[in-house]
């Protein structure tokens, strides 16, 4: 069956439709043309030549990828630092918003979720500056560890390899928890509050509350959240671990972001680099399927 179009349907909405329009036009320019650079992948790229110009080598530079011990290691660096971070993160988020729904007190509530935000707005040079602060030698934490005589003299976190990644996982949990708790507190004011006075009516105290009708009423919203951000799990980021990172912990702070920055820009290798790119785009896409599939044959929600 055909649909008719309503003139005077789209002059009423002819703003929205202008709207709709105009970021349809910036999606194409700036998101799905530049993917014609991923042909430099493919190709010995110089950029005398041009990308229409260089030489065509197949997947020569996805076999020198994958043949590098060091990219190996990268691989692994950003899978385990993305995943700590997912799990710290998401279930940080979701464990501040239940406990600052059950604070009573409006204007504390208030102030607590006010202060918790505020750090998502510092850049990471910011965050990268108070964590050596803190972690120096003689910084807080090393002050407090000898104060209370868990050792004997302060450690150099930033020499170790085994205290790279749950600095990392603190940092991004410390700067963006307050943040990512927004969405879950809207969801939780959603939840009908009958559905709560039932639950006292039947005996539930306030864990009994959170379990049986917190939980579930923002159940949804974790699905769908989690589907996205499996998506995001080799964007384990780039700020932090540069910043972070020295020739002490290398082996465990480089990504594959600094990786196509040392090896793609810096050696001016756009090939490799592009390459790189294309190995982490896959992996989400496949990522985000697997995980939507999962959720589909759950009967959980899901993205498509």
């Amino acid at each position: 069956m055909k649909t008719k179009i309503d003139i005077n349907t789209i002059k009423k909405q002819k703003t929205l439709l202008l709207w709709g329009g105009a970021i349809t036009i910036y999606g194409i320019i700036f998101y799905y043309l530049p993917l014609a650079g991923w042909l430099m992948a493919f190709q010995n790229y110089k950029p005398k030549d041009g990308l229409l110009h260089s030489a065509f080598i197949g997947l020569d530079k996805f076999v020198r990828l994958f043949s590098d011990v060091t990219f190996l290691k990268v691989i692994r660096n950003t899978l385990a630092m993305g995943v700590i971070n997912l799990v710290a993160t998401f279930v940080m988020a979701i464990v501040f918003a239940i406990l600052l729904n059950e604070v009573r007190n409006v204007f504390g509530k208030r102030v607590v979720q006010t202060i918790s935000y505020l750090p998502h707005f510092l850049s990471w040079i910011i965050v990268t500056g108070i964590l050596h602060d803190a972690l120096s030698g003689t910084g807080i934490i090393n002050e407090l560890l000898m104060k209370f005589g868990f050792v004997d003299q302060g450690i150099n976190f930033f020499a170790h390899t085994q205290y790279f990644w749950p600095i990392v996982a603190f940092a991004n949990v410390w700067k963006e928890t307050g943040w990512n708790a927004i969405i879950y507190l809207a969801a939780i004011t959603s939840i009908d509050p009958a559905l709560y006075e039932a639950a006292a009516i039947d005996g539930a105290g306030r864990w009994g509350k959170i379990r049986h009708v917190t939980l579930p009423g923002i159940k949804p919203t974790i699905i769908i959240l989690l589907l996205m951000n499996v998506g995001n799990v080799l964007n384990a980021g780039f700020e932090i671990q540069y910043l972070l990172g020295n020739g002490l912990v290398q082996s465990v702070s480089q990504t594959i972001d600094i990786y196509v920055l040392k090896w793609g820009i810096s050696q001016s290798d756009y090939s490799i680099g592009t390459a790189a790119g294309i190995f982490k785009s896959v992996v989400s896409i496949i990522l985000i399927v697997i995980a939507n599939q999962i959720a589909k044959r759950s009967g959980e929600e899901r993205l498509f």
